[in-house]
């Protein structure tokens, strides 16, 4: 093959993953994500009231200007939460998982399924009374960690097992 039909191989490879839609997680993994941060919220404030109850009213320039910020920052964290979470999305394309993630920063990882190592399946508290669960990717790099969250629980599950067999079919040296 020469240089040219090589690049049209990998623009047509690449058209063909790009007509793929990205999977979504659940939109329920929203109301997770608000209710945390909104308890950030709460816990900011309740030391603002700590600060301001300890010092009986004279509060010292920075805790007055400092907790007021966060606590303002972490409100408009929290009313982001349904557009961050939309933004969260994955393919499984021929040879690797592509995770995407970040409003204004968008962050698309590749993973190889030939690297993965472990596909784990975690649920806290709250994620289990959504039913839903996060993947946790752990491949042979220590700089990606891909964490997958907010997929309804036999979503998970399905595509863990689907990932565990594409990984065992495509080692790469491990």
């Amino acid at each position: 093959m020469n240089a040219d039909t090589l690049g049209q191989a990998a623009r047509s490879d690449a058209g063909a993953d790009n007509e793929q839609p990205w999977q979504r997680v659940s939109s329920k993994y929203a109301w997770a994500d608000l209710a945390l941060n909104l308890l950030l919220v709460l816990a900011v404030c309740a030391a603002f009231v700590v600060v301001f109850v300890g010092t009986e009213g004279d509060v010292p320039l920075f805790p007055l200007i400092a907790i007021p910020a966060v606590a303002l920052a972490l409100l408009i964290n929290a009313l982001l939460a349904f557009r961050r979470v939309k933004a969260i999305g994955y393919k499984l394309r021929k040879d690797d998982l592509l995770f995407r993630r970040g409003i204004m920063f968008e962050r698309i990882v590749a993973v190889p399924y030939g690297r993965l190592q472990l596909v784990d399946v975690n649920r806290g508290p709250l994620l289990r009374a959504l039913g839903l669960s996060t993947l946790k990717f752990v491949t042979a790099s220590i700089a990606t960690g891909v964490n997958l969250p907010g997929l309804p629980a036999a979503e998970a599950e399905e595509l863990r097992d689907r990932l565990v067999v594409l990984a065992e079919t495509r080692r790469s040296g491990l």
